[in-house]
């Protein structure tokens, strides 16, 4: 089981859409993949379904179809998760169905995390909860790899999100404040690995209750690169690209390094996404990602090029997120 979570303490970076995009590119290169949407937003659900099935999804009573459904009997007080529904989106892709109301398992989260402390098997299934979702649907999907989507901030919410993952990967802009979320995000992840870790100790041994290994590995990050922002020229952002690698290593792997490569030759730099400029909005039209337009959705003339350009940029990043996991893509 190989998850990875997309995580930034900064919202606005690219984050929601980079999940869609790989998503995508794994699984139309012969990988099961399974989205899973942990953001209370829902943004990643919203790209991948229309309004119609949204109201579908949300208007069913306790929204047994999305990640709230399944997490209803912990958040009443009635017992474990449900079995999730697993939204089929192609064969080889499915989505756990995001929900506004997941913001309520916040406190509930919250307060099971100190009662894990006290060995409560109860609050070791609400900690755990996400885990076993993700473990179910991909079961389902019988899927090699789960791509999370979580929200930009460092509630118990993502706690949890981020401790059912074995794989953390950064999308940042070439920014003060993607900087400053790094510095904030770097020690938290450390505290997180660690309180779970020393937590495992305590876990109870129940067959039946699979818990995460809390590995949380930082494997890399992703500039998200803009040609032009507020007026600013590409040159004006370079001096935040240089400071990247630094706080990277300082803030995130706690390292210090003397040398430090530029973000174009830094090995955890996994890539450096060009900014699109209109085939994203041409994309969200169309309701598919932006490397699968063709001259029917608007794709003409020069966006033929750039259509292309965006395939092989995205299958680059999959393919080294693959190898970090340990899995295969097709070619």
């Amino acid at each position: 089981m190989k998850t990875i979570a997309f995580f930034n303490n900064k919202g606005g970076v690219g984050k929601t859409s980079l999940v869609y995009h790989l998503a995508w590119m794994f699984s139309c290169n012969g990988l099961p993949v399974v989205a899973v949407d942990l953001d209370p937003q829902a943004n990643l659900t919203s790209m991948f379904l229309d309004e119609h099935r949204l109201e579908q999804l949300w208007s069913d009573g306790d929204h047994p179809e999305t990640i709230f459904g399944a997490i209803q009997p912990i958040l009443k007080g009635k017992g474990d998760i449900k079995c999730p529904h697993l939204e089929r989106i192609t064969e080889n892709l499915g989505l756990v169905v995001g929900d506004l109301g997941l913001s309520r398992f916040e406190d509930k989260l919250s307060a099971a995390w100190p009662l894990c402390h006290n060995e409560d098997e109860a609050a070791f299934r609400v900690m755990t909860a996400f885990h076993r979702v993700i473990e179910h649907a991909m079961h389902l999907q019988q899927a090699e790899l789960a791509l999370i989507d979580v929200g930009p901030n460092l509630g118990a919410i993502n706690r949890a999100a981020i401790i059912a993952s074995e794989h953390i990967v950064l999308p940042l802009a070439p920014d003060l404040f993607s900087l400053q979320g790094l510095k904030n995000l770097g020690p938290t992840l450390r505290e997180w690995r660690k309180s779970w870790k020393e937590l495992l100790s305590k876990a109870p041994k129940d067959d039946d209750l699979s818990l995460p290994k809390g590995n949380m590995k930082p494997s890399g990050y992703v500039v998200m690169q803009h040609s032009m922002r507020d007026s600013s020229p590409v040159k004006a952002y370079q001096r935040w690209m240089d400071r990247i690698p630094l706080v990277y290593r300082e803030a995130v792997l706690d390292v210090q390094s003397k040398t430090l490569p530029p973000v174009s030759k830094d090995p955890y730099c996994l890539s450096t996404l060009k900014h699109y400029r209109s085939l994203m909005p041409m994309a969200m039209e169309s309701r598919k990602p932006m490397f699968f337009l063709k001259p029917a959705d608007g794709a003409i003339g020069s966006h033929v090029g750039a259509v292309k350009s965006c395939y092989d940029d995205f299958y680059s990043l999959a393919s080294k997120i693959a190898e970090i996991c340990g899995i295969n893509i097709e070619p």
